[in-house]
């Protein structure tokens, strides 16, 4: 690899690149989300900011992750509109929840980080030298150097999402999505991963992170989305996690009937 110095200019390249533009915006207007015609999520509406740093929280069912697959097409059915403006789908990294990823498959650290440029390489361009480099680099961003040959499946938890932020890094996107990214995680990990986090806010990318520690929304979100089936409140975090908002969305849960009637099936709104 290179110097230090040009080690820490791709670093801040990856984490602190200006993406703030009106015309990223993501907006939701009357938007309702159903599986199988049973809705998941009612009546959504509001924005997502460009560079914005946004939690989403609520009960269990709630509807968070129905939402986070919905803004990059895989949440079911969609009644209403998103508007994306001028993002594209290549302008979203998603880490799902660590119990949807595999991690049986034969890869090493490196062909995991790798896979973070997949849309530069394409299918039959072989991993060039520069590519090489950046993955190193995004491995030392994430405290990972010299892990490129482990086996994922000889990997912690907390070294294994270190290695998925360090993906994310490479792909380099405008826009983040985060599904409980600091569940079953070490503490040392979840301070060095939230410091990544901040990095990509600073730099002017949207972060969306779905979250259930509080203390974690309060300390480290300026915004907040608190559902539960609907927004209960959706704005500055200080506002949105008061005791009222939060025990209305206990109660909406807890009142909810997943025997409901189902939805009209509509045209699915991409």
């Amino acid at each position: 690899m290179g110097s230090y110095r040009a080690r820490r200019t791709m670093v801040g390249h990856y984490l602190g690149h200006c993406y703030s533009m009106n015309t990223y915006a993501i907006r939701l207007s009357d938007v309702t989300l159903s599986y199988d015609r049973h809705p998941a999520v009612h009546h959504l509406s509001g924005v997502f900011s460009p560079g914005s740093l946004t939690a989403i929280v609520g009960p269990n069912g709630a509807g968070k992750t129905t939402l986070l697959k919905a803004l990059i097409g895989e949440g079911g059915q969609v009644e209403g509109t998103i508007d994306y403006g001028l993002l594209t789908s290549d302008d979203f990294g998603y880490l799902p929840q660590a119990t949807r990823i595999e991690r049986q498959f034969p890869l090493t650290v490196a062909d995991v980080v790798i896979l973070g440029a997949w849309r530069r390489l394409g299918p039959f361009r072989g991993v060039t030298s520069e590519i090489a480099e950046q993955a190193e680099t995004a491995l030392s961003a994430v405290g990972l150097s010299g892990f490129e040959r482990r086996r994922v499946g000889t990997l912690s938890d907390g070294q294994m999402q270190r290695v998925l932020f360090a993906r994310l890094l490479l792909q380099n996107t405008r826009v983040v999505l985060l599904d409980e990214p600091f569940t079953t995680i070490d503490d040392a990990t979840t301070r060095d991963l939230l410091s990544i986090v901040r990095h990509w806010h600073h730099g002017g990318r949207t972060v969306i992170a779905v979250l259930h520690d509080f203390d974690q929304v309060r300390a480290h979100f300026p915004e907040t989305l608190l559902i539960s089936r609907r927004a209960i409140a959706w704005g500055n975090t200080a506002d949105v996690m008061t005791e009222d908002n939060l025990r209305r969305a206990r109660n909406h849960s807890e009142a909810w009937n997943d025997g409901a009637a189902v939805c009209i099936e509509s045209e699915v709104i991409a």
